[in-house]
């Protein structure tokens, strides 16, 4: 197991136990991922208690059919975009039973970038309830090393997300 797998092993458990704690569930929409941050958490025993679902929505079709993605939306901005990122997480969670979702698109590579969104251009959402936060993410890499990278910060940046702020003046030990 690489490192990078470990980091999302760990992430992962740190995601189930907090999920867990709060009763929430969490549903995935991805593209550029393929499933693989659905299937990172469903790696771990007992995660039908805080998965509800994962969309995989590899195709524009797919985005608007599964998610409710407006097709006018995709043509406007394109399939990798701040725009569809929202509607995906948002999307994640109006067709499921989940409180907080992870949405992915992007271009994992090796061939299919282009000037204005080279290979290495990921947008990530995640919703918490009704909030949902958005960003870009340039990445490099092989196909693979882009989609575990991918994996990893969605994950880390649910994670941080759900985790309320230390009270003022709280010291960490």
């Amino acid at each position: 197991m690489s490192k990078q797998e470990a980091n999302i092993e760990e992430l992962v458990q740190q995601l189930a136990a907090r999920l867990t704690e709060k009763g929430w569930m969490l549903a995935t929409a991805e593209s550029c991922t393929g499933g693989m941050i659905a299937a990172a958490c469903t790696d771990l025993a007992g995660s039908s208690q805080w998965f509800e679902r994962g969309f995989v929505t590899y195709s524009n079709e797919a985005k608007t059919e599964m998610l409710g993605v407006p097709a006018e939306l995709i043509a406007k901005h394109g399939a990798v975009s701040e725009e569809v990122v929202r509607a995906m997480a948002e999307g994640a969670l109006r067709h499921s039973r989940a409180q907080v979702s992870i949405a992915v698109t992007g271009v994992a590579g090796p061939s299919g970038g282009s000037v204005e969104k080279p290979v290495g251009t990921v947008w990530v959402g995640w919703g918490v309830h009704n909030t949902i936060h958005c960003q870009l993410l340039e990445l490099s890499g092989s196909r693979t090393s882009i989609r575990l990278a991918t994996t990893s910060h969605s994950l880390q940046h649910l994670l941080s997300a759900i985790i309320p702020p230390a009270p003022h003046g709280a010291q960490c030990n």
